[in-house]
């Protein structure tokens, strides 16, 4: 037999996941990582080079006892992780200094950009696909304001997947799916652009080559094996960024295809053969992990966690209910909620807008236009109200994207933890009017990682061929065409009450969700 190792390194875990040559999960390990702010530096998020490197030695470990699979059966090794998270080296190749994804320390930097020069982002997306939002150059410019001894010593930077990588080969390189993440790509090339970084008044010598996913990094050498278990000389290929990689898991390889992320956050990831870039700046364009292809990317801001918080603050009756019988608590909700009609009895939830990659901001979190009547306002109603808001916000991106291309999807592949629920998912497909199929792999970043790493040990002959022989079809959801007339409405009202919302919170009088660094009303 032949297996693949591969490592998902998320926010919150990593993973070190092994799959048989027909993309089958033969064994897991899962541990749950903290990255720890500093309380020094508010918004802070150190991502602990040390400890999380023992993290991933013992998943390693576990999932070889676990299987029982001899470690020279595995043929190739490659590992997928959060975007935008980073890790700095020093010219030997040390570790100094690392930040997960959603370290926010460098607010006042990222309005330092925006105030000496107004026009310098939207010069840079137009040559990156990103903003100071998410990206690495207002972290650079932190380090370099408030610890410049660190600065000085800056040599190279890769991405925390890559960081994995090199901890196994000592190559340092990134790929361009999440390279790209930084803002210093030049995404028409797939390459590093240090003109980026000088527009900006910092290195532009720190920056190592760049392979795209599945080629040949090097093999695992004896020092490495000694306390991995791992077997000698096995091969280690190139990764990429989490959504991405599960775009490849789910099988949307091909110009047009549309896949949406339903996890913490929703990624909504739409492949285009011919770059674009909005003139708007209210978009994301990344790298596919496939060579020659992109993606046009929106979020939607925590449908994920909204719910989550829903579950555990309101509940608990579910929750016990799910513990006595085993079922999940969402799919006990689910059913209780399947006859709550559309539009949840007029109620009006505010969470994520939709997609404004400039000037990024959310309304304060609540719900409006609810009802004292118990029969028209109550648990279940509510928790439709956020799956609808979801798919709303989701819709919402999509018709920016088909500003930009011309185009609305035909259809929607569906996955990650939201895809699970059959009433979310058929939900999702009356919103946007086309269907949506949920694959049986819905956790996909680490089999799209697999795929990518075999191909690159020569396990399948093309990807054509991998994801025709391993991505398989759970169920396909066709929209309810009369429900999506009713949603049109919705959206159109949901907007202007959005709208609304977002004038209070940029006024002060409530709270912002989330606002993106540097960015002033």
């Amino acid at each position: 037999m032949e297996y693949i190792l591969v490592f998902d390194a998320g926010t919150g875990s990593v993973r070190a996941v092994l799959f048989d040559r027909a993309g089958r999960q033969i064994a897991v390990s899962q541990v749950e990582w903290t990255h720890i702010e500093d309380p020094q530096y508010p918004g802070s998020m150190d991502f602990d080079v040390i400890k999380n490197w023992e993290i991933i030695q013992t998943c390693v470990k576990q999932v070889l006892n676990q299987s029982g699979v001899a470690p020279q059966d595995i043929k190739a090794i490659s590992a997928t992780s959060m975007r935008e998270g980073f890790v700095l080296y020093d010219e030997n190749g040390r570790e100094i200094w690392a930040c997960a994804n959603v370290d926010a320390r460098a607010e006042k930097e990222a309005r330092e950009l925006k105030n000496n020069d107004s026009e310098l982002e939207k010069r840079l997306y137009d040559l990156s696909g990103q903003t100071f939002a998410l990206g690495a150059l207002p972290r650079l410019l932190w380090i370099k304001n408030n610890q410049p001894e660190i600065y000085e010593e800056i040599a190279y930077l890769t991405m925390i997947n890559d960081w994995i990588l090199y901890k196994l080969t000592n190559k340092l390189q990134v790929d361009p799916s999440n390279g790209c993440t930084t803002g210093i790509f030049d995404i028409k090339n797939r390459s590093w652009t240090p003109a980026i970084a000088e527009a900006c008044e910092l290195k532009s010598n720190i920056f190592p080559p760049v392979n795209e996913a599945g080629e040949l990094l090097g093999t695992i050498p004896e020092s490495i094996a000694a306390y991995t278990g791992l077997a000698t000389g096995t091969s280690v290929f190139s990764g990429g960024g989490d959504a991405q990689l599960a775009s490849v898991g789910v099988g949307a390889i091909k110009d047009a295809q549309t896949f949406i992320c339903g996890g913490s956050f929703w990624q909504q990831e739409i492949n285009i053969k011919d770059l674009k870039v909005d003139p708007h700046n209210r978009i994301r364009v990344n790298c596919h992990a496939v060579p020659d292809l992109w993606q046009i990317e929106t979020i939607a801001f925590f449908p994920g966690l909204v719910m989550r918080w829903f579950r555990d603050a309101f509940c608990e009756i579910e929750k016990l209910e799910a513990e006595q019988t085993g079922r999940d608590a969402y799919e006990i909700l689910e059913a209780k909620a399947k006859d709550v009609p559309i539009g949840s009895n007029g109620i009006i939830p505010i969470f994520s807008d939709v997609m404004d990659y400039i000037s990024w901001r959310h309304a304060a979190p609540s719900f409006l236009n609810l009802s004292l009547d118990p029969n028209k306002t109550g648990k279940k109603e509510i928790f439709k109200s956020i799956q609808e808001n979801a798919a709303l916000v989701t819709y919402g991106n999509l018709k920016i994207v088909e500003e930009v291309t011309g185009q609305f999807p035909k259809e929607a592949i569906f996955a990650g933890g939201a895809s699970k629920g059959k009433l979310w998912s058929q939900t999702l497909a009356d919103v946007l009017g086309i269907p949506v199929k949920v694959p049986v792999e819905k956790e996909a970043a680490a089999l799209g990682t697999a795929i990518m790493a075999g191909l690159g040990a020569g396990l399948y002959p093309n990807l054509e061929s991998a994801i025709t022989d391993i991505v398989k079809w759970e169920r396909v959801h066709s929209p309810n065409l009369e429900n999506h007339q009713k949603y049109q409405v919705i959206y159109e009202h949901w907007r202007k009450v959005y709208a609304e919302q977002l004038k209070l919170a940029d006024s002060g009088m409530t709270n912002h969700m989330w606002i993106a660094p540097g960015v002033t009303i």
